[in-house]
């Protein structure tokens, strides 16, 4: 029964992304764009900022190992709103005509924010710590967390050109219908990475941190 449901929902993906393979391939070249300028700008950052990033990475290892006990209930509750209020942001202006430029930039910066994030780690830690400390803090909730997104701006997408294509009333408000409760289904999965985030991943570089 799991593994038939398991199958279902793997084509329902499979259409989905099939039906929407041009918008997929715009919202993730704005991603990959991100990323690039992400790691293109710490590498081209003064002397000045690099040593104010790598005092900020060294406190945090710091504070991580001097830390006895996390709150991680109270971490979860904030990472949960953080992605509460992205997923909200994203489903509002996904739903307006204007928005959709300020969708568009949201996922640039989210993607500039990984490869900031990945390049700052790799040139203080070096290239086998860096990518550790990636793999452990980054990966798992970005498996999650990445697709939502992508997702959440494909599906805003896709209502502006229904729009655009279609005046009729009552054909846009089912579209809206349809976004939102894709958009709901969205952040759970965003909800699912937080849990990941701060159970898992954070655990995890609790555990290992004194290696760094």
């Amino acid at each position: 029964m799991k593994r038939n449901r398991r199958i279902r929902l793997i084509e329902m993906i499979k259409e989905h992304i099939s039906n929407n393979k041009k918008e997929y391939i715009l919202v993730v070249l704005l991603f990959v764009i991100g990323i690039f300028l992400g790691v293109f700008f710490i590498n081209h950052m003064e002397e000045a900022s690099k040593t104010e990033v790598t005092e900020y990475m060294n406190n945090f290892i710091s504070n991580m190992k001097e830390v006895e006990s996390l709150d991680y209930i109270g971490l979860l509750k904030n990472s949960i709103s953080q992605n509460i209020l992205l997923a909200v942001i994203l489903w509002f202006f996904g739903t307006t005509v204007i928005g959709i430029p300020i969708v568009f930039g949201l996922v640039l910066y989210r993607g500039f924010c990984l490869g900031y994030t990945i390049s700052v780690c790799i040139t203080i830690m070096g290239t086998p710590k860096g990518i550790l400390f990636v793999l452990i803090l980054l990966l798992l909730q970005n498996i999650f967390f990445i697709p939502a997104i992508l997702a959440l701006a494909v599906s805003g997408f896709k209502l502006y050109k229904s729009i655009i294509k279609d005046r009729n009333k009552e054909n846009i408000k089912v579209e809206v219908l349809r976004h939102t409760i894709f958009s709901f289904i969205m952040l759970i999965f965003m909800v699912l990475s937080s849990i990941l985030e701060i159970f898992v991943s954070t655990s995890a570089l609790k555990f290992l941190i004194k290696y760094f």
